[in-house]
This record gives structure tokens, sequence and C-alpha cells, in this order.
């Protein structure tokens, strides 16, 4: 049952990795312990890793659509489950939990192959001809 598209899913990707690192201050639980740094680290390693996927808003294709699901699921475990493996679930894991839950859905949901758009994006290193 994947539905998103790998571009809708780019988009995604920058907005939630923005959004980590800002969550702490936004919903004020930043203390500069693990419940700020995690999804600060979390959100720094989306957008970065989304930089290097091959899809449509990846700017060099190094990692596979793929591994970039499963660096999601394995970042969105992580997140959800760090209120609790870090001891700060006392003072905060609500915004760690849905984001967390959000990301691996994300995930699970995405195609595996980017679409059409991509293939057809342009390389700067492959030759193109024009016919006069």
């Amino acid at each position: 049952m994947r539905w998103i598209a790998t571009k809708t899913h780019g988009y995604l990707d920058y907005l939630m990795g923005i959004l980590l690192i800002a969550a702490p201050w936004i919903f004020g639980f930043a203390r500069e312990g693990a419940e700020t740094w995690v999804p600060v680290v979390i959100g720094a390693g989306v957008i970065l890793y989304s930089l290097i996927t091959d899809y449509e808003l990846g700017a060099s294709p190094v990692i596979s659509m793929r591994t970039h699901l499963m660096l999601d699921l394995i970042g969105g475990a992580l997140l959800a489950v760090s209120p609790w493996l870090f001891g700060f679930a006392d003072y905060v894991w609500q915004p760690h939990l849905i984001f967390g839950i959000l990301e691996m859905g994300a995930a699970l949901m995405t195609k595996l192959v980017p679409g059409v758009e991509k293939k057809h994006h342009y390389h700067p290193n492959q030759r193109h001809t024009t016919a006069h």
C-alpha cells in the first residue's frame, strides 16, 4: 500500500527535517539534554540523507530510495522510543512519539521507485545533442 510519490516524500523530508530541528523550541521542551538533541540530530540527518538520495529532490544521487526509506524507519523508531530509551519520558514524550510514528508511516507508504520526472532529470555529465 505505497501511494506516496517519491517527490511528495521529498517535500515531506525537508519539512520534517526542519520541524524536528526546531521542535524543542517550538513546543517548549528544550532543556539541552537528549529530549532536545535527539530530534535535532535526527532532523539534520533527514535533511542530509535527503540531499544525497536518488529521487526528484535529491541534490546528488548517492543512496537509493530503498536505503533512504530504511533510514526513515530506523530514525522514526529511534525518535518514537527515545523518551523511554534516554529517560526523559517524565518530562516530554508526545512530540517524539508522534513525529516518530509519522516518519515511519511515511516510509512505509512511499513508493520505492522515483517517478518519470526523475528518469528525465538533467544530469550534467550526460551528453545532450540538439538537431539543427
